[in-house]
């Protein structure tokens, strides 16, 4: 795996994202359907960015993976790609005031799920003797 840049201006040089639990996506799904429901919508449509509102930077993602799982991941430093921004992360303040949604889940326990799935997908197809 190659980690694209590590000289850019962040907490370690390495590009800022927002990661987020699929459970948090899925609870703000929950949440705007009974917002629609509840026609508390100003139009027939309403828009939120869904995001923790806190960048992440790909090594922090990286050692967060290695901390919870206690495997080692195979990667290097390559250069920038053409394009990448710094950082880039949700403004989630309307979902948060309008639909009452909180992020349940860290880095930690986005990378313990994800493991756990993994582990369960390759218990599953593993041959039986």
């Amino acid at each position: 795996m190659t980690v694209h840049g590590a000289d850019y201006d962040t907490r370690d040089g390495s590009c800022l994202r927002d990661f987020i639990h699929v459970s948090d996506i899925a609870h703000a799904h929950t949440l705007a359907i009974q917002f629609a429901e509840g026609k508390k919508n100003a139009s027939n449509y309403e828009i939120f960015n869904l995001g923790t509102g806190n960048g992440v930077t790909v090594l922090e993602a990286i050692n967060a993976f290695e901390r919870v799982s206690g495997e080692k991941l195979n990667y290097e430093i390559g250069p920038r790609r053409a394009g990448d921004v710094i950082a880039i992360y949700a403004n989630n303040d309307h979902a948060v005031q309008s639909l009452g949604w909180d992020i349940q889940y860290g880095i930690d326990d986005m990378m313990s799920t994800a493991w756990a799935w993994e582990q369960k997908l390759k218990a599953a197809t593993a041959p039986t003797s």
